[in-house]
């Protein structure tokens, strides 16, 4: 059997557009008959997600995957880093915990995982025709460059050949592209087989200049120039914009808190989709205005991301907000927060107890072990402003560490069956007159249950509702992949990128 193609996106710095372009060529390879997958040896995510096997890998692949038509595979994705502090992080190995490291010691241990990232890229080459792997910050950083398993040191493993993308939306897109290839070394200098300008505004003919400079000054071409994509897609959660948004407040505004350590804000993306909702990220109190929900995200840091929230005001800002009879809503370790008390004894985040909001009557203890399970199931009686999810159905995943006990006269909020050990039925959440919290990412996506959360919203406003319809989300998705695939087939030079692909290495 023949080995897959490969092609490698690089980046002359984060955020230059790697994840949507990889994403873009995965949907166009699948399109053209390539049966494709992605790749990123090591991810550094909070966002991530729990595969149909239980096992845990960053979003961006997903992403990826779900544009090629496949499901989403822990191979994709073999090491992933969720940041616990700003020194350190859990290392997830093969969708499973390895440990938490400093930066210091994974950098020393990095080589160790090589025949990791081996064996997955080499199962999916016996799997797919066409490998799409991406990058990580830029090949250039002279500091990471010694035993790099995520850049050029991938490429040459794989012998892929390499476009290098450059983001000319931050200015200096020319010199870049030319530092970067310059700080390379010769032999990997031979591996950058195509230049790509990503997120211009305007008449990409005034740059011709400057590609006929940049060709001419490193003998590589321009394989396009892609314009600035104002795409629904999921992206690196350290980098996204969604948080920069400058959202004008709509009939139902929704508030969820940026936590230091926010993960998976990919659950409120389909709030954004309703035409009717604002949906605005804030940090401070001063932020938060009048919203109808506030929304608790998880985090990677319960405690610290609660400390911080008790520090600088929002946390009576929310209690207040809960108190008045408005909905709050607590996802994962936004759930945990909402509790009488969270206890940490053998440090896994921040070792000692401390007390949680007190909204819900829930414990929570941090055990040295992980839930990593897809669910399905329904809301159970659901009481207060949002009675109306009452039945409702849902199916999503869990992945935390913490084990948290209901009151004995707590109400849970929903019945959930594992998907992958097949458990019996089981109760997830709590909920407390108007507010409410669950462990299930994930929760919103189903059709019926973020218009029922709007609807209920606006009834109570006296507003008209009967123009909201469920939302299909994933076949919002699907439309977004094909416009995605369609603005990057007509911006880049697919006959010359096929000619790369197809001679390789």
């Amino acid at each position: 059997m023949s080995k897959a193609k490969s092609l490698m996106i690089q980046g002359t710095m984060s955020n230059a557009g790697k994840s949507i372009l990889a994403g873009g060529l995965c949907r166009i390879f699948m399109q053209d008959g390539r049966k494709t997958t992605p790749f990123k040896s090591q991810n550094m995510a909070l966002n991530s997600y729990i595969t149909k096997e239980g096992l845990e890998m960053g979003r961006a692949q997903v992403m990826q995957a779900e544009a090629a038509g496949i499901e989403p595979s822990a191979l994709m994705n073999p090491i992933l880093l969720k940041p616990t502090n700003d020194t350190g992080s859990q290392v997830i190995v093969n969708g499973e915990v390895h440990g938490t490291m400093s930066a210091v010691e994974y950098y020393k241990n990095k080589k160790k995982f090589v025949p990791v990232i081996l064996d997955a890229y080499r199962r999916l080459e016996e799997e797919f025709d066409m490998i799409v792997l991406e990058g990580a910050g830029s090949p250039a950083e002279i500091n990471l460059k010694e035993n790099d398993i995520v850049n050029m040191g991938m490429a040459k493993m794989a012998k892929a050949p390499v476009l290098l993308v450059g983001d000319i939306d931050r200015g200096g897109v020319f010199a870049q592209l030319l530092g970067t290839v310059a700080l390379l070394e010769p032999e990997e200098q031979t591996y950058v087989k195509g230049l790509i300008i990503n997120k211009f505004r305007g008449d990409a003919s005034i740059l011709q200049p400057g590609i006929d400079m940049i060709e001419k000054r490193i003998g590589i071409s321009v394989t396009g120039v892609v314009p600035y994509l104002y795409l629904d897609l999921d992206d690196e959660d350290s980098l996204t914009e969604r948080f920069q948004k400058k959202t004008q407040v709509g009939a139902v505004d929704i508030v969820v808190i940026r936590l230091p350590r926010i993960s998976n804000y990919t659950d409120f993306n389909v709030f954004e989709c309703l035409e009717e909702v604002s949906v605005r990220y804030i940090s401070t109190p001063v932020q938060l205005g009048n919203p109808d929900i506030i929304f608790i995200p998880g985090s990677k840091n319960t405690i610290e991301d609660l400390l911080w929230m008790r520090q600088n005001g929002l946390e009576a800002k929310i209690m207040q907000h809960a108190a008045e009879g408005k909905i709050v809503f607590g996802v994962c370790g936004g759930y945990q927060m909402l509790g009488e008390k969270i206890c940490d004894p053998d440090g896994m985040e921040h070792q000692g107890t401390i007390r949680g909001m007190g909204l819900l009557p829930i414990t929570t203890i941090f055990k040295n072990s992980k839930r990593r399970t897809r669910v399905h199931g329904s809301f159970g009686t659901i009481k207060g402003k949002l009675s109306k999810l009452t039945g409702k159905t849902l199916e999503g995943y869990e992945m935390h560490m913490g084990e948290t006990t209901l009151q004995s006269q707590a109400a849970f909020l929903t019945n959930i069956y594992n998907t992958i050990a097949d458990e019996a039925q089981l109760v997830d959440g709590a909920q407390n007159e108007n507010v409410y919290g669950s462990y299930v990412h994930g929760l919103f996506d189903a059709e019926e249950v973020a218009k029922t959360i709007v609807a209920s919203v606006l009834e109570e406003k006296g507003m008209d509702c009967s123009k909201l319809h469920a939302f299909d989300f994933q076949a919002y998705k699907e439309k977004q992949y094909d416009a995605l695939a369609k603005a990057v087939r007509m911006a880049l030079d697919m006959e010359q990128i096929y000619k790369i692909v197809d001679a390789g290495m």
